[in-house]
């Protein structure tokens, strides 16, 4: 029998998972490492950690090929005996803003949108170069190799340095139309070409970024179903059947883990991360806040959540939003606060899936993961808001499961990433929309300019 292991390279720490070729779970495992956060918005990780995570983990599993998934835009820069320079700078580290907007200078907005599919974000890989440059410029000027999080795993597993045109897409740094680097965007940043890896399909390397392997994970190989994601940050993710990016770059358009395909994602930068922020601050179990909440109706008598406690991505591309609760009387308890919260997130989603909408996207289902997917209730919540069933699958490890898919097709046990879906991922239950959400929806959607105008 084949076994065949997922490892995803996560911001909190390495999961994995050994499937069988029919995608019946063998064993899972887990690793935890720490998150730096030196300055005030900044986010950073020794690949070291990474690495010692990922040797754990495989040590409780069964052997066989891997895949690797993991945290998209993270800059690990090596030297040329491809030692660590410095800390890795992570996804959510929001000092890039400078970086950012002299990036949409050099290039022109219109044209790295045209060549990319996005617009410079805080959290991309190619702004942090930039930010290295001008404030380490001795670290800078040592730099010959630039990989991300999970290939440096890769890395440090198999000696090759790879990435994926999935994970490649989150750089800044590649033609996301073509599935190459870019030549044009590389020379107006002066990045050389030369410290980037190669590039391959996610099949080719068994590997891809975090988003599109768990999507692959929960069975989105092909325009159709949406994948939702509640993880620490939340994603609403459409497959594309061609290069189609939003003209305003709302969402972000990437290279999909299938070949020859593309997506299309919102990103919001704090779903399950605001939850586990207020379950901190209420210093209560999850399932005793879930209950309470329970007890409020839909919308909480007016009480609104604005999820943006890590700045924003979609739709509002701002590294210095900031998270609020509005609309608060002295009938509203903790019960009122959770259930406001666990709204906010589910409406910061329902702004992803109408931009999607707007390319073209019409999902009849999504499929959730994530760990806010234990919450029945919120799963209620979610679908409500999006107004889609919600199905889950037989396994919730989402990105590591779709790393074990890419790694079937490597070996040879699938033909190709739609077989692997077919014969492994399977749905296990579905929730259904029961709330109107619409009136609270659209008192959430004044949220962010409100706050914005007096903050």
């Amino acid at each position: 029998m084949t076994t065949l292991i997922g490892l995803d390279v996560g911001t909190s720490g390495v999961k994995g998972i050994a499937l069988s070729g029919d995608g019946d779970v063998l064993a899972v495992a887990e690793e935890p490492y720490p998150l730096s956060t030196p300055h005030p918005g900044w986010s950073e990780q020794e690949p070291e950690d990474w690495w010692r995570a990922a040797q754990a983990v495989l040590a409780r599993l069964p052997e066989g090929p891997v895949g690797l998934s993991g945290q998209m835009h993270g800059l690990v820069v090596l030297d040329e005996a491809e030692r660590v320079l410095r800390p890795a700078i992570l996804w959510n580290d929001q000092r890039t803003g400078a970086e950012c907007a002299e990036i949409e200078e050099r290039v022109g907005l219109e044209r790295l949108i045209e060549l990319t599919g996005n617009r410079a974000l805080t959290g991309f890989t190619a702004p942090k170069l930039l930010w290295l440059r001008r404030h380490e410029p001795d670290t800078y000027a040592r730099i010959r190799h630039v990989l991300l999080p999970k290939d440096y795993v890769r890395l440090r597993l198999t000696g090759d340095q790879a990435i994926d045109a999935a994970d490649a897409s989150g750089t800044l740094l590649f033609d996301v139309a073509h599935r190459r680097w870019s030549d044009e965007v590389c020379a107006a940043l002066e990045v050389p070409l030369e410290w980037l890896p190669p590039a391959f399909e996610s099949t080719e390397v068994a590997g891809a970024g975090d988003q599109a392997a768990a999507a692959l994970g929960v069975g989105i190989a092909a325009p159709g179903p949406v994948s939702v994601v509640l993880g620490t940050s939340g994603v609403v993710f459409a497959a594309l059947p061609s290069y189609e990016p939003d003209a305003l770059a709302r969402v972000h358009t990437f290279c999909h883990a299938v070949p020859g395909t593309w997506h299309a994602m919102g990103v919001m930068l704090s779903a399950a991360g605001s939850a586990a922020w207020l379950q901190r601050a209420l210093a209560a179990p999850y399932a005793e806040l879930d209950a309470e909440a329970e007890r409020w109706e839909p919308g909480c008598e007016g009480l609104s959540f604005a999820p943006y406690l890590a700045g924003e991505r979609t739709p509002y591309p701002d590294p210095d939003a900031r998270g609020a609760f509005t609309g608060l009387s002295v009938r509203h308890d903790r019960g009122a606060l959770w259930r406001a919260m666990l709204e906010g997130v589910a409406f910061g989603l329902r702004d992803s899936l109408e931009l999607l909408r707007e390319l073209g996207v019409r999902p009849e289902v999504g499929r959730v993961s994530g760990g806010g997917a234990r919450s029945e209730l919120w799963l209620r919540i979610v679908a409500s808001a999006l107004g889609l069933p919600l199905e889950r699958t037989e396994v919730e490890e989402g990105s590591a499961f779709g790393a074990a898919l890419l790694a079937g097709v490597r070996a040879g046990v699938f033909a190709d990433a739609r077989e692997a879906v077919d014969r492994c991922v399977r749905a296990r239950s579905v929730v259904e929309p029961v709330w109107d959400y619409d009136d609270a929806y659209a008192r959430f959607r004044t949220l962010y300019p409100t706050l914005k105008e007096i903050s």
